[in-house]
């Protein structure tokens, strides 16, 4: 979430950054900043009733030290029409805070300079390519017709127990996704990133806290009994872990890494391009979350990216990475950047991570703060990023590495499957 007091001084400049995001900012900026105003207006007036008011306690205290009951008489009379003015405006700035936060919440993040202009994922900017795409032979297939061949993912067994989007893993495409979730977790805790186990399920609050609500609401599958959502990633807990915590800055910088499964409703997702392990409904994924101080994100995102650079080197999957435009970044990110893999039976590159740097949107709302060096209360930056998200990792590694012979599998997760071929 913007900060109120940045916005009330800096409108133009969120104007203007919001237009990177294709957003005519500007009637909602006037309508915050007008809120704000009022709001303040009425804790001024509130705060001036409610200082006349203890002052009056205080007289009347004395007046009857000094037996002047009718003197005090009068003034608490006068304490009583007080009271009830308190009441009214202290009604009023609730409502008006709430409604404050209500705009405050529908305004998206702003994006950082080096963000591209752009409306759609076309215009994202590709800053780094490697790896060599491998020339597979005649009859190569996509990775949905691979499955049924070696009887490693049922998604017809998935629709059976809960419907599309939700495959069956078995046997050896069991073991390779577990071999996946292990090594991306070894991978990240030799990095210093301390592992954690966290509730698959959020509260409101959560969701709030990390921007998932009110903007993704649609996307979250939703418990409305006992009002808890499904995680759509392991982000949003483990973010959470520092909600309402203040830090001490020599406690900077916090990493942490979990793998959950992800529930994502992704309504209205149809076509070829979401065959098989492309787009799930449930899928796992290894999450690398930071808390950083403001003057050190930029440089910890940047070690994000090598990290996950370092992973798809060691898988010999040939990647791309894109510095998302404006147009086609996350509503929480100030930048983002995506990895794609290259799946060479599909022709086409496949999302499998993205890294951003959120600065204070999210520790905002979190009020997520570390005490700098002068005793002060500061906002931290958070920053996540896959490490990695396995559905498609796992598309690209049976497309890439398939031959006559079977899939083979990458040599790194060899001491993890167990084996070295699927056939």
């Amino acid at each position: 979430m913007l900060q109120i007091a940045f916005i009330r001084e800096n409108q133009e400049k969120v104007i203007n950054a919001l237009a990177k995001r294709n957003m005519d900012a500007k009637g909602i900026v006037q309508e915050v900043v007008q809120l704000d105003e009022k709001r303040r207006a009425t804790q001024v007036q509130l705060d001036g009733i409610l200082s006349e008011s203890n002052k009056l306690s205080k007289d009347i205290g004395e007046l009857m030290k000094s037996g002047e009951k009718s003197k005090a008489a009068i003034l608490k009379e006068k304490t009583v029409l007080l009271k009830d003015k308190s009441k009214k405006l202290s009604e009023t700035a609730d409502i008006l805070a709430a409604d404050l936060l209500e705009k405050l919440y529908t305004l998206p993040n702003l994006p950082a300079d080096i963000v591209p202009v752009g409306k759609t994922p076309e215009e994202n900017l590709n800053v780094f390519q490697e790896g060599d795409i491998p020339v597979l032979h005649e009859g190569a297939q996509p990775h949905w017709e691979l499955v049924k061949k070696y009887d490693i993912i049922d998604f017809e067994l998935g629709v059976k127990i809960a419907g599309a989007g939700f495959p069956v893993y078995k046997g050896k495409g069991a073991k390779l996704q577990r071999a996946l979730i292990n090594y991306f977790l070894d991978k990240n805790t030799a990095a210093g990133y301390n592992e954690v186990q966290v509730p698959h399920m959020v509260n409101e609050a959560s969701a709030y806290g990390t921007g998932q609500l009110p903007d993704k609401e649609g996307q979250m599958y939703h418990d409305k009994t006992d009002d808890l959502y499904l995680i759509p990633t392991a982000e949003v807990p483990v973010t959470n872990l520092f909600r309402d915590v203040i830090l001490n800055e020599n406690e900077l910088p916090v990493l942490t890494t979990a793998y959950t499964p992800c529930f994502r409703r992704e309504a209205g997702s149809y076509g070829a391009h979401v065959r098989g392990l492309n787009r799930l409904h449930q899928f796992d994924k290894v999450e690398i979350v930071r808390v950083e101080h403001p003057d050190k994100s930029y440089e910890a995102l940047d070690g994000m990216v090598e990290h996950v650079k370092s992973i798809l080197q060691e898988l010999k999957l040939p990647y791309r990475i894109l510095r998302l435009c404006g147009g086609d970044m996350g509503f929480t990110a100030s930048l983002t950047y995506d990895f794609e893999v290259f799946s060479t039976a599909q022709d086409r590159w496949l999302e499998i991570s993205s890294v951003s740097n959120f600065e204070t949107f999210q520790a905002n709302r979190l009020k997520l703060r570390f005490k700098d060096k002068d005793g002060k209360n500061q906002l931290a930056h958070t920053l996540n990023g896959s490490a990695l998200a396995l559905p498609r990792v796992l598309a690209g590694i049976l497309e890439n590495y398939q031959t006559p012979e079977g899939i083979v599998i990458p040599e790194v997760l060899r001491p993890y499957c167990g084996f070295d071929i699927i056939d």
